[in-house]
């Protein structure tokens, strides 16, 4: 087997004297999907922001390939190559589709002042390179879409906000892709119109690593290679859907059963 892609040690989160994320342990392999699952306030989100460097870890480590990212700022983990969408949609609703998704690309692009001023032909050039380069990937996941690359993200029904917002995540080729409860918000035939879209960009993007946090189970059933389940902050249960969901302290956990 691979060496993993991210590997996580004894990963620990607190406030105060609450313990939100307990000596969590993960690891994650090149073209890999998990799910990542358990019922709310069982730390998945916690996970995602300590691994993203919103949240300090108390203790743990976290290696991307050979290079120890434990508790970089939040710049340095996207420069690694991780990127993530959130729960509550983080698109900057008056912008442009365009412009949303140059802000998930600004590592790449030339914006300084000096070339700004006197690199115009370059930056020209870059200008369209990219506009090119957003309107394939937004193909992948919406033709129709792609064709509204400068009308505002305010315009756009919920479920074209989501494919911006995984996009956005996209657009720098990232390592590793976080997606938290992409669904939230939508219906179940838009859900499944989502996860069709992000299964066949998935097959254009080799190497592509995702964590996906989801409430709706029949999707973590159907795009899920390993699914991991938390519960108050500890991993309880890890394995195929199969067999996480016969498992009885994970029914236990969603179910309330004895």
């Amino acid at each position: 087997m691979s060496a993993p892609t991210l590997d996580v040690t004894g990963l620990t989160v607190r406030f105060g004297g609450l313990v939100a994320l307990n000596s969590f342990d993960f690891a994650l392999r090149s073209e890999e999907l998990v799910g990542l699952i358990g019922p709310n306030g069982s730390g998945k989100t916690t996970f995602f922001n300590a691994l993203t460097g919103i949240y300090p870890p108390a203790s743990g480590r976290v290696t991307l390939g050979n290079d120890d990212i434990t508790g970089l700022q939040p710049q340095r983990i996207y420069d690694a190559g991780i990127t993530r969408t959130f729960q509550r949609l983080r698109l900057a609703l008056s912008l442009s589709v365009f412009d949303n998704l140059m802000i998930g690309n600004h590592r790449n692009l030339y914006h300084g002042i000096k070339g700004n001023l006197f690199g115009r032909k370059r930056l020209r050039q870059q200008v369209e390179e990219n506009v090119e380069s957003s309107r394939r990937l937004l193909e992948q996941f919406s033709a129709p879409l792609a064709t509204r690359l400068f009308d505002s993200v305010f315009q756009l029904p919920m479920i074209d906000r989501r494919r911006v917002e995984v996009c956005r995540a996209l657009i720098s080729s990232p390592q590793i892709l976080l997606l938290d409860e992409p669904s939230a918000g939508m219906t179940h035939e838009e859900t499944r119109a989502l996860m069709d879209d992000l299964l066949a960009s998935r097959e254009r993007m080799p190497g592509l690593a995702i964590i996906l946090i989801e409430h709706e189970m029949g999707v973590i059933e159907r795009v899920s290679d390993r699914c991991v389940v938390l519960n108050y902050g500890q991993k309880i249960a890890e394995g195929s859907y199969r067999d996480v969901s016969g498992d009885h302290k994970v029914r236990a956990a969603y179910l309330g059963e004895d």
